[in-house]
């Protein structure tokens, strides 16, 4: 098994966050959630901002453990406001519109300033 990223990266405020970015096993990688963060801090910006951070934060992971979007086999995506949903879709398939994962989609309370937080599953062979 190997761990990318065991500080987890940088919560609000700096706060180091007690997770790996992602774990592979198997072939498989395990993608933690990604918001639009840079620098500890969520970038201002409304919702398409939003998700091209978080879905650029997913994939300098999946290029880190040498994964690409051809991969990822499922997303979660977790948005503030049930009325982004249509907003999000149309940046989400400008990065999986030639191999679109599964995906779920839930409405949920973030943290402060968040509007989109995106994790995934990747597979490649061995």
């Amino acid at each position: 098994m190997k761990r990318y990223g065991v500080e987890g990266g940088k919560g609000q405020g700096g706060a180091v966050m007690p997770f790996s970015r992602a774990v592979e096993a198997d072939g498989w990688l395990f993608v933690s959630g990604q918001t639009p963060m840079e620098n500890g801090e969520v970038i201002e910006g409304g919702i398409v901002a939003q998700s091209h951070k978080a879905i650029q934060n997913v994939f300098a992971i999946l290029k880190e453990a040498g994964y690409g979007a051809e991969h990822v086999v499922r997303c979660g995506v977790w948005l503030d406001d049930p009325r982004d949903f249509a907003s999000f879709n149309k940046v989400f398939k400008e990065y999986f519109g030639e191999h679109p994962p599964a995906r779920a989609c839930v409405v949920s309370s973030m943290v402060i300033d968040c509007k989109v937080e995106v994790d995934c599953v990747a597979y490649k062979k061995a």
